[in-house]
């Protein structure tokens, strides 16, 4: 998705800034703020999963994406850890009236966010996205709450926003972008994790450390036959 800074006036743009600064300094309860200093118009966020719900435990990553013509039209909502709540789609796009026909300009973006973290405690069924969990919660609420708190536990209890970090279908969803300097900031894992998120890659520091115990024994190995061979002239 490509940046809409361009196409914002300045105007909306000083405004935008200043509310995401405030909201970085002063975020609310349970919601971390990872703004990116190239993108002001993506605004990428950490949900704690509510006590007393089955996403209790849990850190849910989800972004927000500023339209051309916001703040007219409502941002664009998407979760991009895996969840099982009848108002997340597939893809991670979320339902939430205030995403929609109940946006006012004036309501800002800590609206929104409190509005979403608010959509964790009380579902709404009768517009779900998720059809599957929507008709659970309604028929059957013991077998919902076990499929929501299994997705949380997978991809939500491990580091920030799930061990893997996947997202609603990564291959057709929308894709969060990797801003220079930011990325591990947003990936909130530690730096012993980073190499398996590398993929390939991980195997790099214990190749070289394979390779320097073989060096290491193969020393040993000429100066034990050296020895010897001094041993030898002697006798």
């Amino acid at each position: 998705m490509n940046s809409n800074v361009e196409n914002l006036p300045p105007h909306v743009l000083r405004l935008v800034y200043k509310e995401v600064s405030a909201l970085a300094a002063d975020p609310p309860e349970g919601i971390k703020i990872y703004p990116s200093d190239e993108d002001i118009t993506e605004l990428h966020t950490a949900i704690e999963g509510p006590e007393g719900t089955p996403f209790a435990g849990g850190v849910f990553r989800m972004r927000l994406v500023l339209g051309k013509d916001f703040p007219a039209v409502p941002p664009k909502g998407y979760f991009l850890t895996k969840i099982f709540h009848p108002n997340v789609g597939h893809k991670g796009e979320i339902c939430v009236n205030v995403l929609k026909r109940d946006w006012k300009a004036e309501l800002g973006l800590r609206h929104v966010l409190l509005t979403i973290k608010c959509l964790l405690i009380h579902p709404n069924p009768e517009s779900a996205l998720n059809e599957e969990a929507g008709r659970l919660l309604l028929e059957d609420y013991t077998e919902y709450e076990a499929r929501a708190r299994l997705l949380t536990e997978i991809h939500a209890m491990t580091g920030l926003g799930g061990s893997s970090g996947a997202s609603q279908d990564p291959i057709d969803g929308p894709q969060p972008k990797k801003h220079a300097g930011d990325l591990g900031k947003w990936a909130g894992v530690s730096s012993a994790a980073v190499p398996a998120a590398l993929g390939n890659g991980a195997s790099g520091p214990s190749t070289t450390a394979s390779g320097s115990s073989s060096s290491a024994m193969n020393s040993i190995a000429v100066k034990k036959k050296a020895d010897k061979k001094r041993a030898l002239r002697r006798l």
